[in-house]
């Protein structure tokens, strides 16, 4: 009988050894990591305002094809079913994905829900935590917010669009598709800053975005999200000019 060399063996157990155990599963590919803290960049701060910008873009692009802004969509029975930033997707590219949803199903539906994992890259974080398919841009709903249906630009920013706030950073992030954003009922006021460390960027209903300190006074963030107080603007809004 033919004797198989004893090296040969060894290295045919070691390579047996090295296989994955055909009893297991095989291991599940690892979820995008949120994206970590570090250093203020930047680059990080270039790239949120551009967010913003096209973001403001695309509700005046929507409002002039629709007569009216994108809002949160709700059902006949008063049901959340999908958010704004669902609403602006022909009008930032995404059209193709748009066209995935069903738009009478809730934003958790069987069917919508599986594409949470596509959001567009411009609602990404460019900082802070956040799990995958979440958005710290959110808009302003509540009673003294502008995020209500039947909304238009100019219409519905009679203190001017130049003076409010439509869109900013907000300090916990949402699920994308998910109707939720920041609420202001005219006394509390929303959180923002959770990309930068309590700064945080604004996007103005006439297009322009700013960069606010951290620590901007409520008194001065209730005239900038009210669409409608009558409160002339302080000369001080609380402007970053620092590069970082």
């Amino acid at each position: 009988m033919r004797r198989i060399p004893f090296l040969v063996l060894a290295c045919t157990a070691l390579a047996l050894l090295a296989l994955p155990d055909r009893g297991q599963p095989a291991p599940k590919p690892r979820e995008k990591a949120p994206a970590a803290d570090g250093p203020i960049t930047t680059e990080q701060l270039q790239k949120s305002a551009e967010n913003l910008k096209n973001i403001v873009l695309a509700y005046h692009n929507y409002n002039d094809t629709n007569g009216e802004l994108p809002t949160n969509q709700l059902s006949k029975d008063g049901k959340p079913l999908l958010s704004w930033r669902v609403q602006i997707l022909p009008f930032i590219e995404q059209d193709h994905v748009f066209k995935q949803f069903k738009l009478n199903e809730p934003w958790d539906s069987e069917h919508n829900k599986k594409l949470i994992d596509k959001m567009p890259e411009l609602y990404a974080p460019v900082r802070g935590k956040a799990d995958p398919g979440m958005t710290f841009y959110q808009a302003f709903a509540g009673k003294h917010g502008w995020l209500k249906k039947g909304a238009s630009i100019p219409v519905s920013f009679p203190d001017g669009t130049s003076n409010t706030f439509v869109c900013a950073e907000a300090a916990r992030p949402v699920i994308w598709t998910k109707p939720e954003d920041m609420v202001f009922d005219g006394k509390k006021v929303p959180e923002l800053g959770g990309m930068f460390d309590g700064k945080f960027h604004a996007g103005f209903g006439d297009g322009h975005v700013e960069r606010f300190r951290k620590g901007v006074g409520a008194d001065v963030l209730k005239v900038l999200i009210d669409p409608a107080d009558g409160t002339v603007l302080p000369r001080d809004i609380g402007i970053d000019t620092d590069e970082k």
